[in-house]
């Protein structure tokens, strides 16, 4: 029990190079030392070969495997075949048809080109290599080195059998059969999102698993990360300069818990780059509610002189020769498809109930209820309700159902009301018209869906959500979400332009402040004033506040005083405008928004529903939560059970 570890550490602590001369290695024990690095696992096997595929031109692949890939991986492609006399080649070490100059390496575009791959293969399993070209009367194969005709159609057959025989130690490092498998069939998915143009069939010990015709980008991608991302992602397609992206990203709505459903290709090359990763994960940040990850696939076409796939062996990791220009297009342009989230710039927004119900946008991306001066939603709950002829029996809606609206002409939200006007007007409730339509079907066209994608309000449930209706049916807001994304959006612009809008104090509002506090006022002035904050020190122990945003006046300017202090204190002036900004903003939207239990006219909920109509960003919070939903007509016949 002793002798081992003494004997052991013994043997660790010499050094047999002080010993021996320097040899060149031998060729196998090279090929074996690339094959830990370029063989981890069966789908390691599987990427190296498939990729090899893509570069001769197949556009039909089709995968077997048995036990994991572990007992048996093959792939037969349709590419363009190896000719015999290259066949010996092929599988020697740093041979490729792909690069033969180093200036072909810094401009490679091929997913393969260190010649490492089949090497390092044949020297862990029992590799054999069948293939034919398009000219070839017949195949030729090599097996053990030896190459003799064979049978087959054009294209290649690489048939790896019993992985790491002859490296026992290494087998044992693999985890299950399911494991194993896992790996290698999502390598064929990412591999196969790539390249909607060739079709991938994938079987396990004998059973089909699946198979993924020719098709476009879009199918592709719903076939494989599922009908719930398929309805609930924005098209994204962009260029600037030397670089493009395109590709689509997963609403909020579609975010999951793992970090597995995101697909980034550089020049269809699947990588896993930090660089990208947090680019895309910065424009979610404001998005996405608490440790969700989005999902998405895209794809960043760049000239490969510009990015280096050569840092690793495996060729999943990249680097980027500017790499600030490149996160910064990336974050850049995930932010501007984020930001066209709202009712009015995408054609469907997913309800609860059925993923394919939703709201139609205008056609021309016109907003036709603004006219002249813009207010804010926070200004009608300030002022007395602009519109003409609605009049209220105190509980906020009365007999506004009776009367149409006139539209606002002195300045604010204008709403064009005739057909909501006429919605309501009697002799439309008799259920049936001449034509024999529904009610409902009356209902759903009698509405301007391009104009009004959010619809006309009908009432408040509980003092916290606005019931809406549309051409499509239901909508469910609730109101203060929706009204803290739209003055966090507002005050994120103002503070952008450096036109923050004060509202001076008519008797400065003062409290009782600590040494911190006031020593925090004298020394981050000119950051409050950025913030939109008036604030000075009337004594030791008192702070007065001379002015607020204009956009946060009906807030509790004491509270909106002592958050701001709080987060300049704690992180400085300079961060707090960088690094910190969006948090701070939140919270003071937070503190301005439509409270719980507030009672608000029908003219009012419709001002919230055409402010939230072209604020960008609209379908969440800046905490990420929801702040609408859609109830089609079809959902609503469903839970009632309508023509069953």
């Amino acid at each position: 029990m002793s002798e081992t570890p003494d004997r052991y550490n013994h043997e660790m602590n010499s050094n047999p190079a002080t010993h021996r001369p320097i040899l060149a290695l031998p060729d196998n024990l090279i090929s074996q030392i690339a094959a830990g690095e370029v063989v981890e696992r069966p789908s390691a096997v599987v990427k190296e070969v498939l990729e090899n595929a893509l570069d001769a031109g197949a556009s039909n692949v089709v995968i077997r495997l048995e036990e994991g890939g572990v007992k048996r991986i093959a792939i037969t492609d349709n590419g363009r075949g190896i000719p015999p006399d290259q066949l010996t080649l092929a599988v020697a070490r740093h041979a490729t048809s792909k690069i033969a100059s180093l200036d072909e390496l810094e401009h490679v575009a091929t997913l393969g080109f260190r010649g490492e791959a089949l090497a390092s293969i044949a020297s862990v399993s029992l590799l054999t290599l069948t293939t034919r070209t398009a000219d070839a009367p017949h195949a030729w194969q090599i097996e053990n080195g030896k190459v003799s005709p064979a049978s087959g159609a054009q294209g290649t057959t690489v048939d790896v059998q019993d992985l790491y025989y002859n490296t026992p130690a290494r087998r044992k490092f693999l985890k299950s059969e399911q494991t194993e498998f896992g790996h290698c069939a999502e390598i064929v998915r990412r591999i196969a999102l790539a390249r909607p143009d060739v079709s991938f069939s994938l079987s396990h010990n004998g059973k089909a698993v699946d198979h993924w015709n020719v098709s476009a980008i879009d199918k592709r991608s719903a076939q494989i990360l599922g009908e719930a991302f398929s309805n609930a992602r924005l098209s994204l397609d962009e260029n600037a300069g030397p670089l493009r992206i395109h590709g689509f990203v997963g609403l909020p709505t579609a975010s999951k818990a793992r970090a597995d459903a995101q697909f980034f290709y550089v020049n269809g090359r699947f990588v896993r780059d930090k660089l990208l990763t947090h680019a895309v994960r910065a424009a979610y940040q404001d998005v996405l509610h608490g440790d969700r990850y989005p999902s998405y696939v895209l794809g960043l076409d760049l000239d490969p002189a510009l990015v280096d796939v050569n840092v690793h062996p495996s060729k999943i990791e990249v680097r980027f020769r500017d790499s600030r220009s490149v996160h910064q297009f990336v974050f850049h342009a995930v932010s501007r498809a984020l930001a066209q989230t709202s009712a009015t710039a995408f054609g469907t927004v997913p309800g609860p109930m059925s993923a394919g119900s939703g709201i139609a946008a205008p056609a021309n991306g016109s907003m036709p209820w603004i006219s002249g001066e813009q207010t804010t939603f926070a200004s009608q709950f300030a002022n007395p309700s602009p519109y003409a002829g609605g009049g209220s029996n105190g509980s906020g809606y009365g007999n506004a159902y009776q009367n149409p609206y006139r539209p606002q002409q002195n300045g604010g939200v204008t709403q064009s009301m005739e057909s909501y006007g006429a919605f309501f007007s009697p002799g439309i409730g008799s259920g049936v018209n001449e034509t024999g339509a529904s009610y409902a079907n009356q209902v759903a066209n009698s509405l301007p869906d391009d104009d009004y994608p959010l619809g006309f309000a009908l009432a408040q449930l509980h003092g916290v959500y606005v019931l809406a209706q549309n051409s499509k049916g239901l909508v469910l807001v609730d109101m203060h979400a929706a009204h803290e994304r739209i003055l966090y959006e507002q005050l994120k612009n103002a503070l952008d332009e450096n036109s923050m809008p004060v509202q001076p104090m008519l008797i400065p509002i003062t409290f009782f402040a600590d040494a911190v506090e006031v020593g925090t006022v004298e020394e981050h002035q000119d950051t409050l004033k950025a913030l939109g904050f008036d604030m000075a020190a009337i004594s030791p122990t008192t702070l007065a506040v001379r002015a607020v945003p204009a956009l946060l006046k009906n807030a509790d300017a004491q509270s909106l005083a002592r958050d701001v202090l709080r987060e300049v204190r704690e992180f400085g002036g300079s961060r707090v405008l960088i690094d910190r900004r969006n948090e701070l903003l939140g919270t003071l939207a937070c503190h301005t928004a439509v409270r719980a239990n507030r009672s608000l006219t029908v003219p009012e909920m419709n001002a919230l529903l055409r402010q939230m109509e072209h604020t960008e960003r609209s379908d969440q919070c800046n905490h990420g939560r929801p702040t609408w939903v859609q109830l089609g007509l079809n959902d609503l016949d469903k839970m009632f059970l309508r023509g069953q």
